[in-house]
C-alpha cells in the first residue's frame, strides 16, 4: 500500500511484530506490509555505528588535506564546523520523520505523503542513480588504496574482489550487515583517537626531535589562504567558502540512521536517540580532528595538493613524516581501505531501500519488492550491483574520463537529498499545525524546529547554487566541475516535472496529510520500554 492512501477505518495492531493493520481487514491490506517482508535485525548500536561509519570515512582521512590547503586552519575548522551544523537541522528532521511512519526508503516515501508523488520519484531515482555511481568510486579508490603497498596485480582484480565483499555483505542477512558496519566503525574510531593523540604529541613537542610547534602554523603563514591568489578579504573568504563543498561530501550518508527504518528494531526510539547522540560525536571527531591537523601541517605545504587516492595524501600522514613516524601510512592506508569498503556498503543499503521504497509507491516496478528468507530485497540489491562494473572504465583512460564526470555529480545529489528531507520535514511541521496536532503528540519531536529545517533549507540551497562559483572567474573555465556542480539541478527538475505531467499529480495539501492515522498506529502500536545501562556500560558514550 502506497503511504499516501489512507483508511477511514480503526487501526489495530499486532504487539508482538509491531505491524499495524485495518480492523476487518484482509491480510493483503496491512498498512506496513513490508514489516512482514524484511526483518528487523539492525539494533540500537547498529543505527548508531551505521551512522558513524557512514560519515567518517576518505572525506576526513583524505579530502580535509584540499580543504586545509585551500582556506587555512581557521578556514577549514570554520567550514567543517559550520557544515555541521547544518547538517544537524537534516538529521533531527529526518529523525522525527522516521519516528512517525518508520518505512524503509524513509525520505524517498515520506516526500510521496508529505509532499508530492512526482518528488518522491525524483528525490528516489536520483538517490539510486547518484549510489549506483558512488559504489563503483569507492571500489576504485579501495584498487587505488591497495595499490599502496603493491603494484604487481591488476586494479581490476582488486575492483572484483571488493565489489563481490560489498554484494555478499548486502544480499544475506540485514544483521549481518551491520554488524560488519558496527566492527569497521570501531577500527575507525580507534584511529581516529590514536591520530589525535598523535597530533598532541608531535604539537606539544613529545616527538624526539621536533620542536613544540603549538600554534605557529596559524601565525606562519596565517590563518586563512588568500585564495587562487585573489587579493584581501574577498580571495580569504572565497577559499573558506570552498571548503563547504569538501565538507559535504566528508558528512555525506548521515541520513542513513532511517534509510533501513522497517529493519530496525524499535525504530520509534532507536532512530531519535541516534540523531540526537550521532550528530554531536561526529562533529567532535571531525572538529577536533581538523583543528589538531590544522595545527601540525602548513597550510601552505605541497604535499597537501597530493592527489594519489591512497594514505600518502592524508594530512596525517604528511604530520607524521614531518615528525618522523614512519608506521602511520601503514596504519592509516589500511583503516581507509575498510573505509571505502564501509562506503560502498552504506551506498548499497540506501541504494537498494530506496529502490525498494519506489517500488512500493508504485514508481518503479514490482520486482524490486521481492525479498529472499532472510528478508533482503535481493531483486533491489542485485541492480545495484550490477553498476560496480562501472568501476572497470578506470582501468582505461578514455572512459576514465567519463567516470570521474558521473563521480563528481554524488556531493550535489547530497545536498538536493538532504534540502529535500527538510522541505518534506517542514511540510509536515506545518501541517501539523493546521491539523491542530500538538508537538507532544508525536512520538518524538525534535528540538530546535522548525528553524533548524529552515536554516539548513537555506544554508545548503546556497551552497548547491555557489559551489561551482569557480568557474565564473575569468580565465577558470572547466566543463567538468560545472557539469559535476550543476548538472543535478536540472536532472532533478526534469524527473519532477516530467512525472507530474505525465501522472497529473498534485501537492498534497496541509490539510489531507494522514498525520493522526500515523500517530494512531504509532499509538496502538508501543515499544518495548529500554532498560536503563547497567555496570560499564554507563561509561559507553559511543552507542548507548
Amino acid at each position: 500500500m502506497s503511504l499516501n492512501e489512507k483508511e477511514d477505518k480503526n487501526v489495530n495492531v499486532d504487539a508482538e511484530s509491531g505491524s499495524g493493520h485495518l480492523a476487518g481487514s484482509t491480510e493483503d491490506e496491512q498498512v506496513f506490509e513490508e514489516e512482514k517482508e524484511l526483518t528487523r535485525g539492525l539494533q540500537q548500536r547498529h543505527i548508531q555505528m551505521i551512522a558513524l561509519a557512514g560519515t567518517i570515512g576518505t572525506g576526513l582521512f583524505l579530502g580535509s588535506g584540499t580543504a586545509l590547503a585551500c582556506a587555512g586552519p581557521l578556514g577549514a575548522v570554520l567550514g567543517y564546523l559550520f557544515t555541521g551544523i547544518l547538517v544537524s537541522g537534516v538529521v533531527l528532521s529526518i529523525a522525527e520523520l522516521a519516528a512517525l511512519v518508520p518505512l524503509t526508503g524513509s525520505f524517498v516515501r515520506y516526500a510521496a505523503c508529505f509532499v508530492d508523488p512526482a518528488l518522491s520519484f525524483a528525490i528516489g531515482w536520483n538517490t539510486v542513480y547518484a549510489n549506483c555511481v558512488s559504489i563503483p568510486a569507492e571500489m576504485t579508490a579501495a584498487a587505488v588504496l591497495i595499490s599502496f603497498w603493491t603494484t604487481s596485480v591488476s586494479n581490476g582484480v582488486w575492483i572484483t574482489v571488493m565489489g563481490l565483499l560489498v554484494i555478499g555483505t548486502s544480499i544475506f542477512f540485514v544483521r549481518l550487515y551491520g554488524e560488519v558496519e558496527f566492527s569497521l566503525a570501531i577500527l575507525k574510531i580507534m584511529l581516529i583517537v590514536g591520530l589525535i593523540i598523535m597530533g598532541l604529541c608531535i604539537d606539544l613537542g613529545g616527538v624526539a626531535g621536533q620542536h613544540r610547534l603549538g600554534f605557529q602554523y596559524w601565525r606562519d603563514p596565517g590563518p586563512f589562504v588568500q585564495f587562487l591568489n585573489i587579493p584581501g578579504s574577498f580571495g580569504k573568504f572565497l577559499g573558506f567558502w570552498t571548503t563547504f563543498s569538501n565538507a559535504v561530501y566528508a558528512y555525506s550518508g548521515i541520513e542513513l540512521i532511517a534509510v533501513a527504518a522497517a529493519e530496525t528494531k524499535n525504530p520509534r526510539t532507536n532512530i531519535p536517540k541516534a540523531a540526537k547522540r550521532i550528530f554531536f560525536r561526529v562533529l567532535l571527531f571531525y572538529v577536533i580532528s581538523i583543528f589538531l591537523v590544522s595545527m601540525i601541517v602548513p597550510s601552505d605545504s605541497p604535499l597537501l595538493l597530493n592527489s594519489s587516492g591512497n594514505a600518502s595524501q592524508s594530512p596525517f600522514v604528511i604530520a607524521a613524516n614531518l615528525a618522523g613516524i614512519k608506521v602511520v601510512p601503514h596504519i592509516v592506508n589500511a583503516v581507509v581501505l575498510t573505509s571505502a569498503w564501509s562506503s560502498g556498503n552504506s551506498s548499497m543499503l540506501a541504494g537498494s531501500r530506496a529502490l525498494y521504497g519506489l517500488a512500493r509507491e508504485g514508481q518503479a516496478p514490482k520486482i524490486f519488492l521481492r525479498t529472499n528468507r532472510f528478508g533482503v530485497p535481493w531483486v533491489s540489491i542485485s541492480f545495484i550491483s550490477v553498476f560496480i562494473a562501472l568501476a572497470y572504465m578506470t582501468l582505461q583512460e578514455s572512459a576514465s574520463v567519463v567516470f570521474e564526470w558521473l563521480q563528481e555529480l554524488v556531493g550535489a545529489a547530497a545536498i538536493i537529498t538532504w534540502m529535500t528531507i527538510c522541505l518534506t520535514y517542514l511540510r509536515l511541521y506545518y501541517a501539523c499545525k493546521r491539523q491542530g496536532i500538538e508537538r507532544n503528540e508525536m512520538p518524538w519531536s525534535a528540538p530546535f524546529q522548525p528553524y533548524a529545517a529552515w536554516f539548513s533549507l537555506i544554508g545548503f540551497g546556497l551552497v548547491l547554487l555557489t559551489g561551482g562559483y569557480v568557474v565564473f572567474i575569468h580565465g577558470k573555465w572547466d566543463t567538468q566541475t560545472f557539469f559535476g556542480h550543476y548538472f543535478n539541478i536540472p536532472l532533478i527538475l526534469i524527473l519532477y516535472f516530467g512525472y507530474k505531467f505525465t501522472k497529473k499529480t498534485k501537492i498534497v495539501t496541509l490539510d489531507e496529510m494522514p498525520i493522526r492515522y500515523y500517530l494512531e498506529i504509532a499509538k496502538q502500536n508501543p515499544e518495548p520500554t529500554q532498560e536503563e545501562p547497567k555496570g560499564w556500560r554507563k561509561i559507553n558514550i559511543l552507542w548507548t
